[in-house]
């Protein structure tokens, strides 16, 4: 049997922790080293140490928290520190498949040699082009010239004119057009008109086209051989522009191959560029032609068609310093093109679009390769596209770049397929711990490629340790935010504050968003105070403040408990009705209030009927902890009986969605209270779940509770009889204002605890609650006596209505 005192009074100490300054050791935050990161979160840093040295595929993070308690920037401090003892990572170029030009090769290289590469091949153009113009302007490349077509040229001439003279003598004269031969009748050595030729007699005339028909296989032959030299001719220039070319550009390929003899992939492209070079080189007149042209021209036509030179190009697609460590790249906002990258277009001469190797754009996965990426959950989940490809590049360890829209399109278009890149990479995902939950539970790759759950914690303990955390975290606002430095006490105060943010006395809050916000607002009011340290007096207008600026619902509330248009009592007594507390939050700014609970009881079949319930006005938690007043009464009243209740309880003038069970005992007390007809005090109000067996359990905000309704009974004057029950388990969540603290000292205002229903009935009616006897019985005249008589007369007027009907 539990054993029950009675509700406990508390004192003033036992209503709030404070810090001691002092205790601090030091006067101000100037004296105290800034921290890195976050403190109090060891089980969450092991987790994150653990998942960044963990080389096994699936080993990526899964960082989860409440909002505010410093995820990302306890895990930027962490992947920097761990990025800067990493070694950098590859360099990675696109360039020119010559073999392949839809298909953009990718090539690894030496952390740093990305820039060089690229560097090189600009000066490799200018060079060439240079070298090129130099070597076929020469004397000598114009001697070759000569060498290689003077012979064909004489032996074509000589054969022409041995030809022509064979013609003269039969009388015939021929020209070679590009239309073909034309054959011409002499007179006397001098060519015939064609009105001259008709006039010949028919004799001549046929004697001329005989002769014109024996010289036909000669002129064929003749056309034939001459097309032979020309060809020849044409063969043998080409080879010697291929040999001055490779002569002129092939010491600065070789420098190149020198300087980058470790990539043999590299090697290989520059063979190609070499032979494509000498396959090619119409276009370095070409752009040696354009070199000459107006500025405007040249710039429409670099604008509108594609340079010619521009397979030479390198695409320096990611590039590290070589002492920079390995990357860390947070990507906020991770779209699919943000996280893996674009192949872009430019528009050309004539309309449409076109693309080349040099075009492909990076995302943070190719940045952070041979790193570690930081990415939102909830945007990366929450986009199925990315989520899938995120997936399958870590499941792959290699990622292509595509376009998203192409894949869509109703109609293929002809792009690029660039070569894929080895991926080395370590994501860590950010987000709630309920997204955390579904994750997992709907999608079994979080378990495969999240194995690391890193989860911090929303409090860490109240001790030296804590308060130095707290110390550290305000120096490093103060320089990296550009604040004034605290001195102790207001440290310590804003220490308390994490407390009540906690809602414990043993442990503070880790939501070091709402402390870096307190801290520079509480800065503010020092500038404006003219102060050159923050000190107590401002941390504290800070929060006040910030109440103020949020509080408006609030002071309407309260004005209408002062006007009386919320029916509330603060004194006198009344049967079936109880204050009770509730908090409303307002996400910024939460506050309690109170609001009256009433109790209608009668004969009936043993129903509890909630209103709030019956019209869908609360929540499934406050439904539990009402349909618990159901196995309490049972379990007090009804062992070996039927319960012939039927009541009705209510939230009086509320109108919002009710949630929680912290009016269990409220509502219990109500019900007791009708059913036993013992008025309960009005100037107390209680919270407080409850069990079964009439054990008061803890709730939260009992802070704001006990505030609000200390703030309503001021409205009416504090008598020094109100006051709040709690109970005993939210004891050591007391962090209460100073104003309540105030009158609690003064004695004008009261808080209980209790550790029972017992406990707080008997304080809320001045009636004993009674123990039952072995016999059973309850003591005459205690509140359980009075219940129970009641509850059997009830029953035996049940049995008599059924006994009636069942008839003779």
């Amino acid at each position: 049997m539990i054993q029950r005192s009675g509700a406990q009074e508390l004192d003033a100490g036992a209503l709030r922790r404070t810090h001691d300054p002092d205790a601090l050791g030091f006067a101000s935050t100037e004296e105290v080293e800034p921290r890195d990161g976050t403190p109090g979160q060891a089980r969450a840093n092991e987790a994150i140490s653990f998942g960044l040295e963990a080389s096994m595929a699936g080993y990526n993070i899964f960082a989860t928290g409440p909002v505010g308690v410093g995820k990302r920037t306890s895990l930027e401090a962490q992947l920097h520190e761990h990025a800067r003892h990493r070694d950098p990572p590859v360099d990675w170029v696109y360039v020119h498949n010559f073999r392949q030009p839809r298909q953009p090769v990718a090539i690894r290289m030496a952390s740093g040699q990305g820039h060089k590469l690229a560097r090189d091949m600009r000066r490799f153009l200018q060079d060439a082009r240079h070298e090129l113009a130099s070597a076929f302007d020469s004397d000598t490349y114009a001697q070759r010239r000569r060498a290689v077509t003077e012979p064909l040229e004489r032996e074509q001439e000589n054969a022409v004119a041995e030809l022509r003279a064979e013609a003269q003598s039969k009388g015939v004269a021929f020209e070679l057009t590009p239309s073909g031969v034309m054959t011409v009748p002499l007179r006397g050595g001098e060519p015939m008109t064609p009105n001259q030729f008709a006039q010949l007699p028919e004799s001549v005339r046929a004697r001329y086209q005989a002769s014109v028909e024996e010289l036909g296989p000669r002129i064929e032959g003749l056309v034939t051989r001459m097309r032979v030299l020309q060809g020849e001719a044409r063969e043998r220039l080409r080879a010697l522009e291929q040999e001055v070319a490779l002569f002129a550009v092939g010491h600065l390929i070789d420098e190149l191959k020198r300087r980058y003899s470790d990539s043999s992939k590299l090697l290989d492209w520059l063979d190609a560029v070499a032979e494509d070079v000498t396959e090619n080189l119409g276009q370095f007149q070409a752009a040696g032609q354009q070199s000459a042209m107006p500025s405007k021209l040249l710039e429409a036509i670099a604008a509108d068609s594609e340079p010619a030179l521009a397979r030479y190009e390198v695409n320096l697609f990611v590039a590290h310093d070589s002492d920079g460590g390995a990357p860390v790249v947070v990507e906020t906002n991770p779209t699919y093109p943000n996280l893996f990258g674009r192949i872009e277009h430019h528009g050309v001469l004539g309309g449409g679009f076109a693309t080349d190797h040099r075009m492909l754009r990076p995302g943070a996965v190719h940045r952070a390769n041979g790193g570690y990426l930081m990415l939102p959950a909830a945007e990366v989940l929450s986009q199925s596209v990315v989520w899938l490809k995120l997936k399958e590049v870590l499941r792959a360890r290699r990622i292509r770049l595509e376009n998203l829209a192409e894949q869509y399109a109703l109609f293929p278009t002809a792009t690029l397929t660039p070569e894929p890149i080895e991926l080395d990479l370590k994501v860590v995902l950010v987000g709630s711990p309920l997204l955390y939950e579904l994750a997992y539970m709907v999608d079994e790759d979080v378990r495969k490629l999240f194995r690391v759950k890193a989860e911090f914690d929303w409090r860490l303990p109240w001790d030296e340790e804590g308060a130095r955390g707290y110390a550290s975290l305000l120096s490093s606002q103060s320089r990296t935010a550009g604040l004034r430095h605290f001195d102790a006490a207001a440290v310590a105060r804003v220490i308390e504050h994490g407390g009540r943010l906690a809602e414990s006395r043993e442990w503070l809050s880790t939501q070091f968003v709402e402390i870096a916000g307190l801290a520079a607002e509480a800065s503010h009011w020092a500038g404006c105070d003219g102060s050159e340290l923050v000190r107590a007096q401002h941390v504290e207008q800070a929060i006040e403040r910030k109440a103020r600026r949020s509080d408006l619902i609030e002071q309407r509330l309260l004005d209408m408990v002062a006007d009386g248009s919320l029916m509330l009592d603060f004194d006198g007594e009344r049967i079936g009705q109880v204050n009770g507390l509730s908090v409303l939050d307002l996400g910024d700014y939460t506050f309690g209030r109170p609001v009256r609970i009433t109790a209608s009881a009668g004969p009936g079949r043993g129903a509890l009927m909630s209103i709030e319930r019956e019209t869908e006005l609360s929540g499934h938690i406050h439904d539990k902890g009402f349909l618990i007043l159901s196995g309490y009464l049972r379990e007090c009243y009804g062992a070996e009986r039927r319960i012939a209740v039927a009541a009705h309880l209510t939230f009086e003038q509320s109108y919002e969605h009710i949630e929680g069970d912290s009016a269990a005992s409220a509502e219990l007390y109500a019900l007791l209270s009708e059913l036993s007809g013992a008025p309960l005090r009005q100037d107390i109000a209680v919270t407080g779940s409850v069990n079964q067996h009439g054990e008061l359990q803890a709730i939260g905000g009992v802070n704001e509770k006990i505030e609000g309704f200390h703030r309503a009974c001021g409205l009416r004057g504090l008598t020094g009889r109100q006051g709040v029950i709690i109970p005993e388990a939210n004891v050591q969540h007391l962090m209460l204002s100073r104003e309540v603290i105030d009158s609690v000292r003064e004695g004008r205002f009261h808080v209980w605890s209790a550790r029972h229903v017992d406990e707080g009935i008997e304080l809320l009616t001045g009636i004993a609650p009674g123990d039952r006897d072995k016999d059973g019985r309850f003591p005459d005249g205690s509140l359980h006596a009075r219940v129970d008589e009641r509850l059997e007369r009830w029953g035996q007027m049940a049995e008599s209505e059924r006994d009636e009907n069942r008839g003779p």
